[in-house]
């Protein structure tokens, strides 16, 4: 072999490692995109670790305040003003000859009404160096445009990755290198008593932190209700001043780790008044790394339903004596297709332990599901006759599978709670299935004078028989008008119902 030779198979060589190294950590990249790398720490910690700084010394705020400010952002939003007709508004009022001629007919009641424009401002958390942020579904849901400042007054636009209504949080994303992020601490740390920081831009102020103390910990204030009835809440409380602005700003413990993400305040007046409510962080970090990853939370399921909190005295003894309040998740039913029927769970058992950590009510145990995907193996330790069992599960969907959900999101713009029904009901019916409407809510299904009762059996002449039937077929139709078939109980008819998804994207 000639020099010539060997020269041109060192230069491939060469070329083709560097473009194999390239293409491994553009991968890579891709496969870790939103995630935080565990040991990794940003620039702006850089002096909170030195030798002059001992986090968990005497109470100093300083410290964690420097390092974190830099990667709370100021979010401000803007909705452009939009046309809608009398039926989309949630305060609309049926006009008399609308069961004759139609919603159209609204047009002469008033006709169609403009939404003026609206801006808004809430905060967010750079989570990885290269622009994730997260924040409130409420700072950004609807909004035509966002902006993103950083408390060094640099502005980026940001895009939305993904949402998710039930726990009430968002991720965006601005395009930068380096920028500065808060690590993640461990919410089940946090301890009544301990001090914690609140860093956000409230009242349009610029960056600001108050402190205060972990008052409560799984806290269920209604806030986040939704009528799929899916709604997560478990809340850590504090009485760190917290004012409309701060949505989807940090909680912080004297470290500097994020241990929360700020969401509501329990006001008479709509400002502070001594209380303030925050997302846990490890709820935070498993919805955002769904929704990085798949486009859509991967939500699991028990299949249990079980009383709400802070029951009357009388709604306790509905209940009959089997149930006593504090001591576990009390079972008011399991279907039969769900995973805790499955694992043998029945009505009246108490739920006291899911994988070896205690449960003594409702919003305990969402949290520890909701840190957990369809298709994860689980135990849950349950009270039957005073005897304690435990058993294994395995997690379901939504739809009652295992499966990976798809983003789609139709199934939600329906507005309405939803429940596939069981074979008893089907058979009663002479139907082979069906999906039962609970409750219409403020969404699509509220336009199509559907009761609730309804059991929805075809779309388009296809059968439905589960929620992930109806979301398909649903999904495949957006942006046209489909026909909805099905049945009330009692009665033998079949009764159509026009659903315009013409607006749906």
């Amino acid at each position: 072999m000639n020099l010539k030779n060997v020269i041109a198979v060192v230069a491939i060589s060469a070329t083709t490692a560097v473009f194999s190294v390239w293409g491994y950590g553009k991968y890579i990249q891709h496969q870790t995109a939103g995630i935080q790398e565990s040991g990794k720490l940003p620039v702006n910690y850089a002096g909170f670790f030195g030798k002059d700084i001992a986090p968990g010394g005497p109470v100093d705020f300083t410290p964690a305040a420097t390092s974190a400010t830099p990667a709370v952002v100021h979010i401000k939003t803007r909705t452009k003003a939009r046309q809608v007709s009398n039926s989309q508004s949630q305060q609309r009022q049926r006009n008399p000859f609308s069961d004759l001629f139609g919603d159209d007919f609204d047009g002469f009641f008033g006709g169609p009404r403009v939404i003026p424009e609206q801006r808004a401002s809430g905060s967010g958390v750079i989570i990885t160096e290269d622009g994730y942020i997260v924040t409130n579904n409420h700072v950004v849901d609807g909004a035509d445009e966002i902006n993103v400042t950083l408390a060094n007054k640099k502005s980026y636009k940001a895009t939305v990755v993904g949402t998710d209504p039930n726990s009430d949080i968002a991720v965006i994303k601005i395009e930068g290198k380096s920028l500065p992020y808060l690590v993640y601490g461990n919410s089940d740390d946090a301890k009544l008593g301990q001090w914690v920081l609140a860093i956000g831009y409230p009242l349009s102020l610029d960056v600001t932190v108050t402190a205060g103390i972990v008052s409560a910990k799984s806290r269920s204030i209604g806030v986040n209700d939704k009528p799929n009835g899916a709604a997560i809440e478990s809340f850590i409380q504090t009485d760190a001043a917290v004012n409309p602005g701060n949505s989807g700003g940090a909680l912080i413990n004297t470290s500097g780790e994020l241990i929360g993400i700020n969401s509501a305040i329990a006001s008479p007046t709509g400002s502070y008044a001594g209380y303030s409510y925050a997302i846990p962080v490890n709820i935070v970090k498993k919805v955002v790394t769904d929704i990085v990853k798949f486009g859509t939370v991967q939500r699991a399921y028990i299949g249990i339903q079980y009383p709400k909190e802070n029951l009357t005295d009388d709604q306790k003894k509905d209940l009959g004596p089997g149930y006593k309040e504090g001591e576990g998740v009390y079972v008011l039913d399991a279907p039969a297709e769900g995973a805790a029927a499955v694992a043998g769970i029945k009505k009246g058992d108490i739920v006291t332990k899911l994988n070896g950590v205690s449960i003594s009510g409702g919003p305990e145990l969402q949290e520890q599901v909701a840190r957990y995907k369809p298709g994860d193996k689980i135990s849950l330790t349950y009270v039957r006759d005073s005897k304690e069992s435990t058993v294994n599960l395995v997690l379901k969907n939504k739809a009652g599978n295992t499966a990976v959900v798809k983003s789609t999101g139709i199934i939600d713009k329906l507005g309405a709670e939803l429940a596939a029904i069981d074979s008893k009901t089907a058979s009663a019916n002479n139907i082979a299935g069906g999906i039962l409407v609970k409750k219409i809510g403020e969404g699509l299904l509220k336009k199509t004078r559907m009761q609730e009762g309804f059991i929805i059996t075809s779309v388009n002449d296809q059968e439905i028989k589960t929620i992930a039937d109806l979301d398909k077929i649903l999904s495949i139709n957006k942006g046209r008008k489909v026909k909805i078939e099905g049945i009330y109980p009692g009665f033998e008819s079949t009764y159509p119902y026009p659903l315009d998804l013409s607006d749906v994207e």
